[in-house]
């Protein structure tokens, strides 16, 4: 009699440990949908844009060109996701032996799932390294880039450097939390990988941006007043306008807003000062960026990344737990792990682009505000295109699973709704 009432209490308190990792899971979950939606909100109004046709912004010619450099850039971009996930795939069915092999402790789990983990990027960078090679070489081809091959392989090896690294760091964290929590270590292992991300964003700019190329502050006295007082009629405090050296890498023109809190800072390209812009379209592009820094988007990209990596995590912690007992905690399913995650990375893309859309047409119309220069922006956006050969009118698939901006005829569009909503309030 007593046996059977021990039994029962140890079945009840099972289910109670059980039943409280299950709350707090489900809790996450609803906050993530929450969030969701309120991240989601905009300040664009409810426009009807016009279905424009690229033909009378843009010659046949240049046309013609910039979709031939597409049609080939796609097939790349197609066949390196394809090497990164066979790659991947192939090291998940061999990870047991891949991690008995190392020459690393038995007892040290983590440091080997490490190990595991970096020699999983440097084949995966080895293997897609020709196919980048051929894009290096096809955008040459049409002027996108005058950086010999010397000078693009380091700029790889920094950013395989700077990979290595963040996979190093995730490793770590997931598997010294699957070592001590099991199957729930998700719960606090996407918040600490959230966490992981908000420092990456922070120190990019002042540690990783470095790396690649220089910085320095806008040296034109007129147009640096003339931005901080654009800055300031968008309520937007800047401590100064910088100037990335972009030229060394590439001739296509951009501008970015980068960093949070004490790195936050607005970033023109120096393509986008040599001439090829006008004044006017400068400002447009920069009241974009400060439309960035006003409207909080890489804070709220951060929140969506939480969002995302939430139940990704559960997803991969289940998946992995159903393929050895113990899941991440054990080396050998770090290459699965990595395989997961890349392919979660994927299955979210067109989530990810669409946010991505919905911010840059808010920034894009919140600099058709401060600008009131219509004009400007559509001038701005057949420059982007003659300088980066960008489809003005991609296939839609390209636009949900690689666009996260909005087509050129759509921001071109938005200047075009914009210029009959000031008539019709004037």
């Amino acid at each position: 009699m007593q046996v059977s009432v021990n039994v029962r209490d140890d079945r009840r308190a099972h289910r109670r440990r059980a039943t409280l990792p299950a709350l707090v899971a489900a809790a996450l979950l609803a906050l993530c949908a929450v969030a969701g939606v309120l991240l989601w909100r905009t300040v664009v109004p409810p426009l009807r844009l016009p279905q424009l046709d690229p033909a009378p912004y843009f010659t046949a010619a240049g046309l013609a060109r910039l979709h031939r450099f597409r049609h080939v850039s796609r097939g790349l971009l197609l066949g390196s996701l394809a090497a990164q996930l066979l790659v991947l795939a192939l090291l998940a069915w061999r990870g047991r032996t891949l991690a008995a092999r190392l020459p690393l402790p038995t007892r040290a789990r983590v440091r080997t799932g490490v190990a595991v983990g970096l020699l999983a990027v440097v084949a995966v960078w080895l293997v897609t390294l020709p196919v980048d090679g051929v894009f290096h070489w096809w955008s040459a081809r049409y002027g996108l880039t005058n950086q010999g091959y010397a000078a693009w392989l380091g700029d790889e090896a920094v950013a395989l450097l700077v990979r290595a690294v963040l996979v190093a760091l995730a490793v770590a964290i997931v598997m010294t939390l699957a070592g001590r929590l099991g199957a729930w270590w998700w719960l606090v292992g996407a918040p600490a990988l959230a966490g992981a991300a908000v420092v990456y964003v922070v120190l990019q700019p002042v540690v990783v941006q470095p790396l690649l190329t220089s910085v320095h502050p806008l040296r034109n006295p007129a147009l640096t007043r003339e931005l901080e007082a654009l800055a300031r009629r968008m309520g937007v405090h800047v401590s100064g306008v910088d100037v990335e050296n972009a030229s060394s890498q590439t001739t296509a023109a951009n501008a970015e807003a980068v960093g949070v809190g004490p790195s936050g800072r607005v970033v023109l390209w120096d393509t986008l000062l040599d001439g090829r812009f006008s004044r006017a379209e400068i400002r447009v592009v920069a009241a974009h960026e400060f439309g960035h820094v006003k409207r909080h988007h890489v804070w709220k990209g951060l929140a969506w990344f939480a969002v995302i990596t939430i139940p990704a995590a559960a997803i991969l912690a289940l998946v992995c737990e159903r393929a050895r007992r113990g899941g991440v905690a054990h080396p050998a399913v770090v290459p699965l792990g990595l395989l997961l995650a890349f392919v979660l990375f994927l299955a979210t893309l067109p989530l990810q682009n669409a946010v991505s859309r919905r911010y840059e047409a808010e920034a894009d119309w919140l600099a058709l505000e401060a600008t009131r220069d219509p004009g400007a922006m559509i001038a701005l956006q057949q420059g982007f295109v003659r300088t980066s050969l960008a489809d003005p009118h991609p296939p839609a698939w390209v636009t949900v699973f690689f666009g996260d901006h909005p087509t050129t005829m759509q921001r071109i569009g938005m200047a075009v709704a914009f210029r009959k909503v000031a008539r019709a309030g004037s």
